[in-house]
């Protein structure tokens, strides 16, 4: 195994957990202040589509019928993986913890593994048993001390279709990629996302609102494009396409496992942020989940893969 690759991965999928971590409590003041998750979802996707688009096109270098190619991925993409993971998951945001959606959210790897399983009836190694384990109860630890207030039934139903979703993130970012660069397929999912989200609200199928009232960050009052534009640089931009180049660079199951660190990340954002708390129980659940990805990767059965070449989701022991 090329150990550069390798490492080069894993940073770009521990930067993209980061990313994507600070999403939740940067977007919940927006929430809050008026603005429904469609609306919140179609601003951010829109601004990370639009700050990637130069770099897809310099990465491309022509290749548009690599676009093509990719056409059904790109939908998918945009319908499952961008609009259909981020609207879900801030309407959960909406009405249960920052911590307890991600969780939810989070448990996509181990539902994929189940799936494997069911489908192959084939057991998955133990290491990757162990990992999971290990990384479900790291989740459990970081969000079940919290204290943070009930859940109510409709959050916990949209943090289970974000689930879903990012599921469906992972298979289809695992896809060939038929000459497409990840940049290309992040941008173009995030730009067709927004168009969706907005059929969607123009047809009733969602509320769509928006303000542009100050909304409370870091105990002061703030514009609120700031909170929106470091969403969609950092959290959209950035997050989308350094994690769709991990899932290339380490194939899709241990790139989703390192994506677990999301739940970590959202917490410590919580915390410094909106002044969530923040335990010795939930910093050990963190470590418990490095333990679980450290099992996973210590797993052979599924070779790391080029850029480029096709992954398996999460492919059983051999």
């Amino acid at each position: 195994m090329n150990r550069s690759p390798l490492s080069a991965g894993l940073m770009f999928a521990l930067v993209a957990a980061a990313s994507f971590g600070v999403s939740g409590a940067l977007i919940k003041p927006l929430l809050e202040g008026g603005w429904s998750p469609a609306a919140a979802v179609t601003v951010r996707a829109l601004t990370g589509g639009l700050i990637l688009a130069p770099f897809a096109v310099i990465a491309l270098r022509g290749r548009w019928g690599s676009v093509w190619l990719g056409r059904w991925r790109i939908l998918g993409m945009a319908t499952v993986g961008v609009a259909g993971t981020q609207l879900f998951y801030f309407a959960a945001v909406q009405r249960i913890p920052v911590g307890t959606a991600i969780l939810i959210e989070y448990m996509a790897p181990l539902l994929l593994v189940a799936v494997a399983w069911a489908m192959t009836r084939r057991r998955p190694a133990v290491v990757v048993l162990a990992g999971s384990v290990a990384a479900f109860a790291g989740l459990l630890l970081i969000v079940s001390p919290s204290g943070s207030g009930a859940l109510d039934p409709l959050g916990i139903a949209s943090a289970v279709t974000a689930m879903v979703c990012c599921a469906g993130y992972f298979v289809i970012a695992a896809r060939p990629s038929a000459g497409l660069p990840p940049v290309a397929l992040a941008s173009a999912g995030l730009l067709i996302a927004p168009v969706l989200l907005a059929l969607a609200g123009l047809l009733g199928m969602v509320p769509f609102t928006a303000s542009v009232d100050e909304v409370t960050l870091l105990g002061r009052a703030t514009p609120w494009w700031v909170p929106m534009l470091v969403v969609g640089v950092v959290s959209t931009a950035v997050a989308y396409a350094t994690s769709i180049t991990a899932g290339g660079m380490l194939g899709s199951r241990l790139a989703s496992f390192v994506g677990l660190l999301e739940v970590a990340a959202a917490g410590l954002w919580a915390w410094m942020l909106l002044g969530e708390s923040l335990t010795m129980l939930q910093l050990f659940g963190g470590g418990l989940i490095l333990v679980g990805i450290g099992f996973v990767h210590s797993d052979r059965s599924v070779p790391v893969a080029p850029v480029g070449e096709k992954t398996p989701a999460f492919g059983p022991s051999r």
